[in-house]
């Protein structure tokens, strides 16, 4: 190979280097989600209680009524799928969108443990206009944690409602 054919060879391998980098930043690609994207050698950590509560809401918001019920165990979740099973399964999926619709975003304060296989969290609701506490208690299944009860929502008071402006 002369000279001259290394040379291009190299500047084409460049440019398509270059190419690639252009193009893998335009389609929102770093380096650091190309990693995420390769598959993890490290174990996934066991859920924590508060996974729970994130995905409860996430399946009550998209109305994925199967999904939201596995969120839950004992006579909660018997009560719930009696209830879904009356309504129908769009109309309770229907009813869990409505509800979830006006919540602006959750806070979850950090578990407090009962028993080794128990534990209640306090969630905070953040609506348009007001703000609502409610406790959930969870058991520990295997590696997932279950919704088993819950006290009844507390409105709450704020100082400063959601979506005020900042001045």
């Amino acid at each position: 190979m002369t000279k001259r054919r290394k040379a291009q060879a190299i500047t084409v391998a460049l440019m398509a280097v270059a190419l690639g980098v252009v193009a893998s930043r335009n389609a929102g690609l770093s380096p650091r989600s190309l990693a995420e994207l390769a598959p993890s050698t490290t174990p996934k950590a066991d859920p924590v209680p508060q996974d729970t509560i994130y995905a409860m809401f996430d399946a009550a918001r998209d109305g994925d009524v199967k999904k939201y019920l596995g969120h839950y165990t004992g006579q909660m979740r018997t009560s719930l799928e009696q209830s879904a099973a009356e309504q129908g399964e769009s109309a309770f999926s229907k009813y869990l969108k409505e509800t979830n619709a006006p919540v602006k975003g959750i806070a979850i304060m950090e578990p407090q443990p009962l028993t080794d296989r128990e534990t209640k969290l306090r969630v905070e609701y953040v609506y348009q206009d007001r703000n609502e506490v409610q406790v959930f208690y969870l058991e520990k299944q295997g590696k997932d944690w279950r919704i088993a009860r819950l006290d009844s929502a507390e409105r709450i008071k704020t100082l400063v409602p959601y979506g005020t402006p900042v001045q």
